[in-house]
Formats: structure tokens, C-alpha cells, sequence
């Protein structure tokens, strides 16, 4: 069984705290799954449930682009759709090492990724820029890599979503989507990239809240057996840990309840129980099950057996916690920063540049308007590429939208765009669990759509590469993956005309561009300014 636990700051005596203990002292639980918190926060939280606990708990996290995704102020990859774009094994890799160093200097065993899925839908609301790309066998490359990344560096990886989440229309955490796809289409795509996976090694299969009628029954894989065990273990000869998805995702808990999803998902093959809406009613399930013969004693001690072997291969009988001192020689160390600037200026792809915005922008200092967008939670979007605007002599007038902006902030930001000869917008839109999809506001991709038609305009992606289904009249179109810092200042330099363009796209934009198109600027136009000593280009 596996609770989630924040990783925020929290006293001994707090009562979210000593929900945690009670887990581990009581229901005696096998592992936790660690959210968002600072790096000493997460470490001493976690050793103190260590020495608690009278086995070693697994830790685990989802640290898909790195452990800068859980760990305020570890190394932040793009997302790795990004990767994709620049179709270098070398860059799953090495997000793979940099998450398991990160991640184990903090007390992560376990990371949740990658994500194996082939993002062939482009309507997709939760799995987009998560995913490699669309093209399978481009897909299991990286895939491989990025597990050899993780466990060649002592960190667990998990392939995900079994088998396969990518041609879904639907939000597994909102209601159950269903791929009606026959067995051998799943098997000449979807499969392609778990193939890989597992021969590399992977240590863990997450399965996905998706129904597969190509393997029988409506039930959710998940819940079923014929895919769990008939095709992940008896086919695909897989002899690793499986674990759920989160089992209080709606798809899930809302039909079956946090006690029968433990004991389905249980039955149906999985070793680890993740985030039972119900720690107690899962366990008290289990028990009930095992006492009344539904599940055999040899059942339970196989999965037993798999946990305790990976403990064990991790060395955790040996050591289960971690020093805090050591903690800031490896998190976020510049070496890992500068891998992901690297990564994230090789990754930005442009796809457009029809009225030649882009190549006047980087060939002179411009006065412009930047409009940024994003979710209440990312209240930093479009700020990195500000000041790097700014500071390489652009004049910029900056306005940033969100989700909930009204009328008089969208007046606001056309007061700023009438101001500027040349406008730059800057979209984070990104999978988000619960939303339900992923898209522009109609009154956005609308002000895109009419600022184009009007003077100069470039849109720059921060995340979803699908953006010209709602505005395709644009003329320069930009692809930089990801709204965290180092695909920002990417996008940044790339417009004041610092750095090369060269990124290919890992998906097709309907109806015009397919996998492997992206337009090449081969050499920086203008050079960084060299500021005085006290001042750092961000």
C-alpha cells in the first residue's frame, strides 16, 4: 500500500504528520509517494518515517522531467516530448541520471516515469508533452535510454501508462476512456516503446485506467487480469514490480470504492496498491479478502517477495536514510543546469515563420509587446523570457493572462499590444490532471488570431505543440516544450537572435507538418551582450 505524503515542511506534531506516522506505525504500509517540497523538507520528513518504520519503506515520485517536477530547486528538464524534438538518445539519458541522483540524494527510490506512451492523438487532454512523440520505434528509443539513465544511476523506472494511454480523448483521473483498437494495432504501437522498456530493464509497469474490449470486458487495465497478467507477464515475460495508477482517480474509486479497487487491482496482478482514496478501507479490503480465501496466501507473498527483493537491491536493509549534509552537493548542482539549458535550446523547433517576424526580430533590438499565459499554479510564465528580452536591449511591454482572466483583462492586454509595432505570445498551456483538456481560451486563441492579422505576431508554445488547431492563421509559429526556466530562456535567446534554431518536430501538426519537420537557423545572428562582472545573463 502506498499513500500519497506533501512534501511541504511540516511539525512533528501537525496533524497531516501524524496521519503519516499512523501509517507507518499501524497499517505498517510498504512505501509512500512523495509531492512537491524543498529538498531538507522531503529528506528529513522521509528519514524520520524511516527510522519509524519496521521495514524499509519505497519511496517513490513522479519525476517525468526531472526531480525539479517534486523537489523546489532540483534540475528542471523540459518535458520530454522535448527530447523527442531533438532525437537524441543522449538527452533521455541523461534526464534519467540527473532525476536519479537528484531524486536519491532527497530519499527517492522510485521514479514514476517514463512516460511510455505514443502520443498519437492530438486531442489528447493528459498525456501530450508527457510522451516522447508519436512516432513508436523514435518512442522505445527513448525510452530505453532514459530507464538505463535511472537505473544505471540507482533509481527504479517505471513505464507508463500499461498498455498504453496515448490515443485517448479522455482524462483517466475524470472518467474512463476506452481504446478500441484491435490487438495488432496495439501491438505494432502502443506496445513498441514497453517492449523496450522492459528489455532495458525497467524495474516497475504502471498500468493505465483505460479500457482495452480488445482484451475482453469493459474493466479499466487496471482491474484486469488478461492484461496485468496475461499480456504483461505471461507475453511480455515481464518479471518486474506492478503498480496502479493512482487508485483514487474517478475512473476508478468512483464505480469500485478505495476497498474493492484495492482488491481488484490486487487480483488483476499488481504488487503495489498506489493512493487508495482509503488507506484504512484498502488494507481492512485485503485482509477481509485474504481471510476468506479470494486472495491465496502464495498470491500475497509474491508480491511480498518482488517489493522486498527490490528493498533489498536498492540497499535499503543496509541504509534507509539519507544525510542531510550532502543533500546540497548534488541537487540542482550547475552542472545538471546547464545540461538542461542545453537540452532545451537544442529542443526549440521552429515550425513557421511565414512573414519573417522571427529572423527581424533576431537580426535587430525591437520594441514589442509580450503577453504571457499560464495556470494560476505556474505564476512565473513569460518572466525568465522578459528579462532576457530586457536585458538584451529589446523594449518590452509585458501582460500576463490566465485561466480565469475576464474582459478587463483582456482589455489590459490589448492596451499593452497597441503600443508595440511587433507582439510576442508566450502559451504555457500543459497537461493538467482533472482539467479535462488541453487548450487555449477561446478569447486567447481569438486575440492571437486577429493580433496576427494586424502587425507583426509570434506565438512561442510553452508546452502543448498543437496550438495551430486553434489559431492557424499565425504566420511564426515556436516550439519550446515546456514553461520551466530553461526552455524559457531558450525561446528568449532564440528571439534576440543568440543561439541557432534547429529542433524537429516528434509529432505531426495536422494537417501540414509532419514528424521531422522544423525550419533550421544554423547560426546565432547576434552575439550576447558581455555585462559587467556583478551582472549574470539569466
Amino acid at each position: 500500500m502506498v499513500p500519497w505524503l506533501g512534501g511541504n515542511y511540516m511539525a512533528l506534531d501537525d496533524s497531516a504528520f501524524q496521519i503519516a506516522k499512523r501509517w507507518v506505525d499501524s497499517l505498517e504500509v510498504g512505501g509512500i509517494i512523495i509531492s512537491v517540497g524543498s529538498p531538507y523538507d522531503i529528506a528529513a520528513k522521509l528519514n524520520t518515517l524511516q527510522q519509524r518504520s519496521k521495514l524499509p519503506l519505497l519511496v517513490s515520485a513522479d519525476l517525468e522531467w526531472g526531480a525539479g517536477m517534486r523537489v523546489i530547486g532540483a534540475t528542471a528538464f523540459p518535458m520530454i516530448m522535448a527530447a523527442g524534438a531533438t532525437g537524441d538518445e543522449r538527452d533521455a539519458y541523461t534526464i534519467g541520471r540527473v532525476a536519479a541522483l537528484e531524486g536519491r540524494a532527497v530519499g527517492i527510490h522510485v521514479n514514476f516515469a517514463p512516460d511510455a506512451d505514443v502520443n498519437n492523438n492530438p486531442l489528447n487532454p493528459i498525456i501530450n508533452i508527457r510522451s516522447f512523440g508519436e512516432d513508436p520505434r523514435a518512442v522505445a528509443k527513448l525510452v530505453r535510454a532514459y530507464v538505463r539513465g535511472l537505473q544505471d544511476n540507482g533509481m527504479l523506472a517505471t513505464l507508463k501508462h500499461f498498455p498504453g494511454h496515448g490515443d485517448t480523448d479522455v482524462d483517466s483521473h475524470i472518467g474512463l476512456p476506452t481504446i478500441r483498437a484491435s490487438y495488432s494495432h496495439l501491438d505494432s504501437i502502443e506496445l513498441v516503446p514497453f517492449r523496450a522498456g522492459i528489455d532495458a530493464g525497467a524495474g516497475v509497469v504502471m498500468s493505465a485506467h483505460i479500457a482495452f474490449p480488445a482484451f475482453g470486458g469493459d474493466l479499466p487495465a487496471t482491474l484486469s487480469s488478461a492484461v496485468l497478467t496475461g499480456l504483461l507477464r505471461d507475453s511480455l515475460k515481464f518479471r518486474g514490480m506492478v503498480v496502479t495508477d493512482a487508485l483514487m482517480m474517478g475512473s476508478i474509486v468512483a464505480k469500485y470504492g478505495a476497498g474493492e479497487a484495492a482488491v481488484r487491482a490486487f487480483e488483476a496482478g499488481s504488487d503495489l496498491l498506489l493512493m487508495p482514496a482509503d488507506p484504512d478501507s484498502a488494507i481492512g479490503s485485503m485482509l477481509v479478502a485474504l481471510q476468506g480465501g479470494r486472495i491465496t496466501p502464495a498470491r500475497l507473498d509474491a508480491s511480498v517477495r518482488r517489493v522486498l527483493e527490490v528493498k533489498r537491491n536498492l540497499g535499503l536493509f543496509a541504509q534507509r536514510t539519507v544525510p542531510l549534509d550532502s543533500i546540497s552537493r548534488v541537487v540542482g548542482a550547475k552542472a545538471f543546469q546547464d545540461a538542461a539549458d542545453d537540452m532545451a535550446q537544442r529542443a526549440l523547433t521552429l515550425v513557421r515563420d511565414t512573414s519573417g517576424t522571427v529572423a527581424r526580430l533576431r537580426g535587430a533590438r525591437s520594441r514589442m509587446a509580450l503577453i504571457a499565459y499560464g495556470d494560476e499554479l505556474n505564476s512565473y510564465v513569460g518572466q525568465r523570457m522578459l528579462e532576457l528580452l530586457r536585458l538584451g536591449g529589446d523594449t518590452v511591454g509585458f501582460f500576463r493572462l490566465w485561466p480565469m482572466s475576464g474582459p478587463a483583462s483582456y482589455d489590459s492586454a490589448r492596451v499593452v499590444i497597441g503600443r508595440a509595432p511587433t507582439v510576442v505570445f508566450a502559451m504555457n498551456v500543459r497537461p493538467i490532471s482533472w482539467k479535462g483538456n488541453i487548450a487555449l481560451p477561446d478569447s486567447l486563441a481569438r486575440l492571437i488570431t486577429l493580433t496576427d492579422s494586424a502587425k507583426p505576431t509570434v506565438l512561442v508554445s510553452l508546452g502543448s505543440p498543437y496550438l495551430l488547431n486553434q489559431t492557424p492563421t499565425v504566420k511564426s509559429y515556436m516550439i519550446a516544450w515546456s514553461g520551466v526556466r530553461s526552455a524559457e530562456r531558450a525561446a528568449g535567446r532564440a528571439l534576440l537572435g543568440w543561439s541557432p534554431v534547429h529542433g524537429k518536430l516528434p509529432i505531426r501538426i495536422p494537417p501540414t507538418y509532419p514528424i521531422g519537420y522544423g525550419l533550421t537557423v544554423s547560426d546565432s545572428t547576434l552575439p550576447p551582450p558581455k555585462p559587467p562582472a556583478h551582472i549574470i545573463i539569466p
